[in-house]
C-alpha cells in the first residue's frame, strides 16, 4: 500500500493510459521484479509464467478479498509502459530524468519520524504572517483531522502498524495554536484526488519547501499568481540528517508538488 502521485501535465502517455492507469503499471511492474527476486534468491528458476503469489488490496472498512496474482500477468500490463516512455524524455514535468518521473509514492506504514519531521516544519509564530495563515486555514476550512483518525484506528483493530507506525498522531504547540499530525496530513491527503496549484503554493510554505520570509502581498500571490512569477522561487526542502526512507518519499512528493505547481498543473493523489 502506498500514497500514489503523479504530475498531470498533459501528455500522450496520460491521455492513452490515464494518471492512475500509469500509476498502477508502475506498481505491478515493481512488485513482479520483486517477487522474482524473492523467488530466485530462494534458489526457484521458474520463468515468470510459472510463478505467482497472494494479493490482498484492503481499506479501513474492508479486510479484502485474496487473489492470487501470475507474475507474467503483471508485467504483459505494464509492457504498455514501453510504449510511451519516449515521451518522457524531453516532458518537463519528468523531475527525475527516467521515464514516467512525473510520478511517486509514499510507502506506508508512515513513520514516527516521519511526521515528527513534518509537523517540526511547520510555522511557528515568530513568523506570524505564515503561522496566521496555517491558524486561519485549520479554523476556517475544519482540519481536525478526523479522516486520518479513521485510518490510525484501521491499525487498532488490525493490531498492528499498515497505515502508521504510531497508534496515535504527533502533535507540536505552535503558540496558541497547537497542530497534530493528523491535521497536517488531512489538509495535505484530504482535499481530494487532485491538489490544484492554488493549496499546492500554501502547503509548500507550510511545510517550508519554499521560501517563506515574504511580505503579506508576495504570500497572498503564492497561490494566485500567473505561473511566470513562480519562477522566483526554489524548492529549500532538503532530507535531514536523521532521516529515514519515509521521509526521503515525503522530500520526493514534495518536490513533485512544487513542480507541478510551477507548470500549473494538478498534482493526482490516490492515498
Amino acid at each position: 500500500m502506498a500514497i500514489d502521485s503523479m504530475i498531470e501535465f498533459d501528455c500522450a502517455p496520460k491521455r492513452e493510459l490515464r494518471a492512475a492507469g500509469i500509476l498502477e503499471r508502475l506498481k505491478e511492474r515493481q512488485r513482479a521484479r520483486e517477487v522474482i527476486e524473492w523467488f530466485r534468491a530462494a534458489g526457484d528458476d521458474r520463468p515468470p509464467a510459472q510463478m505467482g503469489f497472494e494479493f490482498s488490496q484492503s481499506t479501513p472498512s474492508d479486510g479484502g478479498d485474496k487473489q492470487l496474482i501470475v507474475v507474467q500477468d503483471l508485467l504483459d500490463h505494464a509492457a504498455d509502459l514501453d510504449d510511451h516512455a519516449e515521451h518522457c524524455l524531453t516532458c518537463p514535468a519528468n523531475r527525475t530524468g527516467r521515464p514516467y518521473g512525473c510520478a511517486g509514492f509514499i510507502q506506508y506504514p508512515i513513520t514516527a519520524l516521519a511526521e515528527t519531521w513534518l509537523l517540526d516544519r511547520l510555522p511557528a509564530p515568530d513568523e506570524p504572517l505564515v503561522w496566521l495563515l496555517l491558524r486561519q486555514g485549520i479554523q476556517k476550512l475544519g482540519y481536525d483531522g478526523a479522516s486520518v483518525r479513521a485510518l490510525r484506528a484501521a491499525d487498532r483493530a488490525a493490531e498492528g502498524p499498515k497505515y502508521f507506525e504510531l497508534p496515535d498522531a504527533p502533535q507540536r504547540r505552535l503558540g496558541e495554536l497547537r497542530v497534530n499530525a493528523d491535521q497536517l496530513l488531512e489538509m495535505i491527503f484530504g482535499v481530494g484526488e487532485r491538489i490544484i496549484p492554488n493549496h499546492a503554493g500554501i502547503l509548500l510554505l507550510f511545510v517550508h519547501a519554499i521560501e517563506r520570509d515574504l511580505e503579506a502581498k508576495e504570500i497572498q500571490d503564492i497561490s494566485s499568481s500567473a505561473p511566470m512569477s513562480r519562477e522566483r522561487y526554489n524548492f529549500e526542502m532538503t532530507e535531514p540528517a536523521a532521516s529515514d526512507q519515509c521521509i526521503r518519499e515525503f522530500v520526493a512528493f514534495f518536490h513533485a508538488l512544487y513542480s507541478a505547481w510551477k507548470l500549473d498543473v494538478p498534482l493526482f493523489v490516490d492515498a
